[in-house]
């Protein structure tokens, strides 16, 4: 059994409780995400990488800052869902390439210019706007998108025909589309691709010839043997290590981390927490970890979640609250101050986001974006090796 605390030497900087991001694990994961699917990634960011934060991020994965180049193995560039989300990378400096995938106004195009994003359009009268911004001899870049099934974005596969002329007067640096499935059903992929094909076949002659295709997400690539069928591919759960951890031998990115702020004993039959869903089968030593629903720890972990003090499993005892969990520590020693890993590394035992997802029964996505919402957030190169864990 583990004895040494996970911060022997740690001090109050971060007491109450923080997530430790693993920049080193990021990169690995990007890394083999690039390799699986044998083309240059567009790595999604948006949500503020997945609540990792996406300036970190952009800057682990290489992308040219005004006081860091790119290096060899960036991504082509990074996909946003909104043009907050690519101001607060331009305000930090990143001067590569920023895609908006979704669907924007188009009051909100002008706003996309001056911030030099890419825009996902896929109406001819957006088209015809987009043209007008900026020198009439230098079209800025935008890209097709194409419902091929999803029903959420872009023109339907079969209905291009209809941007024929629009293309024509301004043709797209790149075309793609979205799965719905793609991890869960080859055969709704394998549809999916049929339709993507059929539309470029339509749109052939007013297209580029080199004009960039992708479609695949992190269910495809991680469905896909033989690599991404386009020019470029779109990691996000993936590269975060939310889903596929196992398959594709991903890295944790993300380790939650709270200190033990109260210790207590409990005697059989007495309750612990809101409504008294947990009853002690015996007695009990409980410990109160600084760290709730407010801090992402998803109340659906009541009475269901497993915490990592010292290197054992400890189960939580009642309902999350706000601000604080209470968790069954009888097995294992502990005292007031020590660190407890509710999602990560403690030794050699991890809690994966896809774990305490499941324990949950909410998305990995859900779980991954919430959980900046009041800890800081603490960058290490490499958290296997920078900070010392219970063996």
């Amino acid at each position: 059994m583990a004895a040494s605390p996970i911060y022997p030497t740690r001090d109050d900087d971060f007491a109450r409780a923080w997530l430790d991001v693993d920049l080193g694990a990021l990169r690995h994961n990007a890394g083999v995400l690039r390799a699986r699917a044998g083309v240059p990634l567009l790595p999604m960011v948006k949500a503020n990488g997945y609540g990792v934060g996406a300036v970190a991020v952009a800057r682990a994965l290489g992308m040219a800052f005004d006081d860091q180049p790119a290096l060899a193995d960036a991504p082509w560039g990074l996909g946003i869902a909104s043009l907050d989300e690519a101001e607060l990378l331009r305000e930090a400096g990143c001067l590569g390439r920023i895609v908006c995938l979704q669907p924007l106004l188009p009051n909100e195009l002008v706003r996309a210019h001056a911030l030099g994003v890419t825009p996902a359009l896929h109406r001819a009268a957006d088209i015809a706007r987009w043209t007008t911004l900026g020198a009439p001899e230098a079209l800025a870049p935008y890209h097709l998108s194409v419902d091929t099934g999803m029903a959420r974005a872009g023109i339907r596969w079969d209905e291009v025909d209809s941007l024929r002329d629009a293309m024509r007067q301004a043709p797209p640096q790149g075309v793609f589309t979205h799965f719905h499935s793609a991890d869960e059903s080859l055969a709704s992929r394998d549809e999916q691709d049929g339709r993507f094909a059929d539309a470029l076949a339509v749109l052939h002659d007013v297209l580029p010839p080199d004009v960039l295709r992708h479609s695949d997400n992190s269910g495809a690539i991680a469905s896909r043997h033989a690599g991404s069928p386009g020019h470029l591919a779109r990691p996000g759960i993936a590269l975060y290590a939310g889903l596929f951890s196992e398959e594709l031998g991903l890295q944790p990115v993300v380790h939650l981390r709270a200190r033990i702020i109260d210790l207590r004993a409990v005697h059989e039959g007495e309750s612990v927490s809101y409504g008294a869903t947990w009853r002690a089968p015996g007695p009990r030593r409980i410990a109160t970890i600084a760290c709730g629903y407010a801090d992402g720890y998803r109340r659906h972990l009541s009475n269901a979640g497993m915490v990592l003090i010292n290197g054992v499993r400890c189960p939580v005892a009642g309902r999350v609250t706000m601000d604080m969990i209470m968790v069954d520590v009888t097995a294992v020693d502990c005292d007031l101050g020590q660190v407890a890993t509710l999602l990560g590394y403690d030794g050699q035992d991890c809690l994966t986001v896809e774990t305490v997802a499941g324990l949950a029964g909410v998305s990995p996505y859900e779980l991954l974006v919430g959980l900046t919402l009041r800890v800081p957030a603490v960058y290490h190169a490499s958290i296997r090796s920078s900070i010392p864990s219970s063996v």
